[in-house]
């Protein structure tokens, strides 16, 4: 990267102080961190909420976002302790729409100013309606589904929402660019001659990429031999879709979904002498981290994500080295977004001259000002925009596990 992150706080810091001089020798509070630990922070903190599954399937996803936010927030905490601060917490959602309202609620309670949405799509839906009620400003780091930002069905009431949240934006790819995006770099890599498909059909992550990436495969001409599907209930046994597959002679199999049941295929389709290629999308982040799961197994396999955790300029090396240095463990994509959607909401507070006395409404309206206006350089991208739908321009980067790491294919 040409510019380091971390110089968005420094340049902030003369606007910042300005900011603190109406809240000058304020007491200090203090908030709990996504470990469920205490830091002091400023009575100048703007209070940020995020939602995420800390337990359960999808729980590699909801730490390493939480994780990747608590470190952006010491960062900007520590380089501006007389400025306008942040305030982090994060409330588990267990990857259901339900329990990510009532978790939205909880930091609704607490006094949040600026939400960080949920972690995943399915709740995303369903917290992006409440923000959008309570004109509440909604970053997701990697709600990926375009119905996060409008116009599909509440997953809770069945109701259609409104057309479009003016309110929502995403530090990830929608879905439908992942799709397409898969299908071009199949196409132009010419890694396959017969794909397979497997799908779950009752996910919104899933299935919107999965549409994208059919479009787009018919517009190439791509050999599409096999698309099966699945269910939640169902994602324990694929042998028939890997039957399916194997018998059609497909050399790719392109898989649009959540880490657990991808590595379940990988598992069986060994067990049963199956081995193509395998490609997948940022939801296969965190495969190598799924407990009991025989790592080699992953070997090889490729994806699109947005972050390369081996990249070698200095904003990415001092993240990794940070969150190894405090977590044990190599950061994947969603902790390195959630890490930009912090500084992000930073950067556009201070360029908005946001205080902390200021409602969650007026805060919402000046951040959508800057969404809408500003470009962002992150650990995820470079010159990064929002359009006018909340969704983020941003170049995926083509991926491949390669003894136990992920490694940079472009």
């Amino acid at each position: 990267m040409k510019k380091r992150i971390f110089a968005l706080t420094m340049a902030a810091v003369m606007t910042v102080g300005l900011l603190s001089g109406c809240a000058g020798g304020a007491a200090e509070t203090k908030a709990p961190t996504p470990e469920g630990n205490e830091g002091v922070v400023s009575a100048t903190a703007i209070k940020v909420g995020g939602v995420g599954p800390l337990t359960g399937g999808a729980a590699i996803y909801g730490n390493a976002a939480a994780r990747g936010a608590e470190i952006a927030k010491d960062e900007i905490n520590a380089a501006n302790p007389d400025g306008l601060q942040i305030e982090l917490r994060y409330e588990d959602d267990a990857h259901d729409a339900e329990k990510s309202v009532n978790a939205y609620n909880t930091l609704k309670g607490w006094g949040m100013q600026v939400f960080l949405g949920s972690v995943t799509s399915t709740p995303g839906v369903a917290t992006s309606v409440e923000a959008n009620n309570d004109h509440m400003f909604y970053l997701t780091p990697s709600a990926s589904s375009t119905d996060v930002l409008g116009g599909v069905a509440n997953p809770l009431t069945g109701t259609v929402d409104i057309a479009r949240k003016d309110n929502v934006f995403q530090m990830c790819f929608v879905d439908p660019n992942q799709g397409s995006a898969s299908a071009q770099y199949i196409s132009d890599q010419a890694l396959g001659s017969k794909i397979a498909v497997i799908y779950k059909n009752d996910d919104v992550y899933s299935t919107g990429v999965y549409n994208s990436f059919d479009a787009k495969a018919k517009e190439l001409g791509l050999n599409v031999v096999s698309v099966t599907t699945f269910t939640e209930d169902t994602k324990t046994d694929f042998s028939v879709q890997l039957g399916d597959a194997k018998n059609a002679g497909a050399d790719l199999v392109f898989l649009p979904m959540y880490y657990d049941a991808a590595a379940l295929i990988f598992t069986q389709a060994n067990a049963m002498g199956y081995a193509p290629k395998w490609f997948g999308i940022d939801g296969m982040d965190g495969i190598l981290g799924v407990e009991g799961f025989d790592t080699s197994l992953a070997e090889g396999v490729m994806l699109l994500t947005p972050f390369n955790a081996d990249a070698e300029d200095d904003a990415t090396k001092n993240f990794v080295k940070t969150y190894q240095d405090k977590y044990g463990e190599v950061p994947n994509q969603f902790a390195a977004d959630a890490y930009d959607c912090v500084y992000a909401i930073y950067d556009a507070l201070n360029k908005a001259g946001v205080t902390a006395d200021m409602s969650a409404g007026d805060i919402c309206d000046k951040l959508m000002g800057e969404f809408t206006s500003m470009t962002f350089d992150g650990l995820t991208g470079e010159g990064m925009t929002w359009d006018d739908t909340g969704a983020v321009t941003k170049s995926p980067k083509g991926m491949v596990i390669q003894n136990g790491a992920y490694v940079g294919m472009d």
